[in-house]
């Protein structure tokens, strides 16, 4: 099983995690990416990959 986190300080909002995001648990909300259901994460590390400034962690629990 995967979690995925968010690090708000790093976040600028550029929505391209949550484009990418193929289990669509990532929105964005008041300019930042949140996390919907992080125990949903498949672990693909899309999100990681795409963003710009490595807000997105994956965790294997």
């Amino acid at each position: 099983m995967f979690m995925v986190s968010i690090d708000e300080e790093k976040c600028e909002g550029c929505g391209e995690c949550t484009e990418a995001c193929p289990a669509g648990i990532l929105v964005l909300e008041g300019g930042k990416a949140r996390v919907t259901d992080p125990t949903a994460c498949m672990g693909c590390e899309t999100c990681v990959t795409v963003c710009p400034t490595g807000a997105p962690s994956i965790q294997e629990v």
